[in-house]
């Protein structure tokens, strides 16, 4: 029996979203070992010890349900960041923030907004909820935020905005967003998708939550999964308007972060030597892989994230291939509309030694 008749339209030509290629599958795929994985953007120092002596203690907790409402998390986060409790909402990963935010206010007929180049959720969430997508095109790679505001209509509802962006790690100023936000009217709502702050430097950092005591309309959303390296938990938190995370919290499911996410995610929070460990590394990483690249003739758009997208200057696809033969994985971003580029993750030291020594091989074939 054929079911897609009943789905709706936006459903019936959804792709599923492709996720980077796990080490246990080209373990299966080719049969080697010793892989490293540089794909999806994951914490290359594992997973922090504050977490996992958090967890044991809570094994035996194990057959009550999660406390709905994460007291404790949300306080923690109050405290951090100086914002109230009631402007918080916790989400399975940010992934389930950034699509909550769309089924909480959007329907139909509505228009979502966001850039090319972005964070493929974007027009994953508006095609399910068969919203009307408005792509506005990159500029350099990024946001042209004056093209979103001309984009700006009556049917408007949802601004997606990622900073670092996704995949190309384009970064905008406080200033930007805050003048950007000066401009957009009030009953547009707009998500500022931060998953890779912490990888920017202090001095530079935009105040998201300073723009959110100006701007009711701002809905700030972060990420557990890249600096504070509990990719595998699946937990993330958004903040917003009480009002705002009022309407959010009557969608979000109940038990949507498990107990163990919730007591790991406290730990971390507070371990801040650990973010600042993750961040350094990155940092110094970073200047390694651009140095690598201007050395071998290597266009790369320049990334405030954990990450670097190179453009090959032909399909990459190949190299992305061969790349898996000698234990590599990377992401092709073809996906995203840029099948000349490939997205690697900031790795350790020995992990980006890999990945060079690797890519010239390829390279020299």
């Amino acid at each position: 029996m054929q079911f897609i008749h009943l789905a709706n339209e936006g459903v019936k030509s959804l792709s599923p979203y492709q996720a980077g290629k796990p080490i246990e599958e080209l373990e299966r795929e080719l049969g080697i070992s010793h892989i490293i994985k540089l794909a999806s953007n994951e914490n290359p120092f594992g997973f922090p010890e504050s977490a996992k002596k958090a967890i044991v203690q809570h094994l035996d907790e194990l057959t009550r349900y999660p406390d709905a409402n994460g007291f404790t998390l949300k306080k923690v986060i109050s405290e951090k960041f100086g914002v109230a409790m009631n402007q918080i909402t916790l989400g399975n990963g940010s992934n389930d923030l950034l699509e909550l935010f769309a089924h909480t206010f959007v329907s139909g007929k509505d228009e979502i907004i966001y850039s090319q180049y972005a964070f493929i959720v974007y027009p994953l969430v508006t095609q399910a909820i068969n919203a009307v997508a408005r792509e506005i095109p990159a500029k350099n790679w990024g946001h042209d935020l004056e093209g979103f505001l001309k984009a700006i209509n009556d049917n408007t509802k949802l601004i997606y905005l990622a900073n670092p962006n996704n995949p190309t790690g384009n970064f905008l100023t406080h200033q930007e967003i805050a003048d950007f936000l000066a401009k957009v009217p009030p009953q547009v709502l707009v998500v500022l998708d931060e998953a890779y702050t912490e990888f920017t430097a202090e001095n530079e950092r935009v105040d998201a939550f300073a723009l959110a005591k100006i701007y009711p309309n701002l809905i700030i959303s972060r990420s557990l999964s890249k600096a504070y390296g509990l990719a595998g938990l699946r937990i993330g938190y958004a903040v917003s308007h009480p009002d705002v995370a009022d309407l959010l919290n009557r969608v979000r499911q109940p038990f949507n972060c498990n107990a163990l996410a919730l007591t790991a995610a406290v730990a971390v929070m507070q371990d801040d030597e650990f973010v600042k460990k993750v961040a350094e590394n990155n940092r110094l990483e970073m200047a390694r892989y651009e140095a690598f690249c201007y050395a071998q003739g290597l266009e790369f758009i320049p990334s405030k994230g954990n990450f670097i997208t190179i453009d090959f200057k032909r399909p990459a696809g190949a190299i992305y291939e061969a790349l898996l033969r000698e234990g590599v994985i990377v992401r092709p971003i073809a996906g995203y509309g840029m099948p000349n580029h490939l997205r690697i993750s900031i790795g350790l030291p020995h992990e980006n030694d890999r990945f060079f020594t690797a890519l010239l091989k390829v390279l020299a074939k």
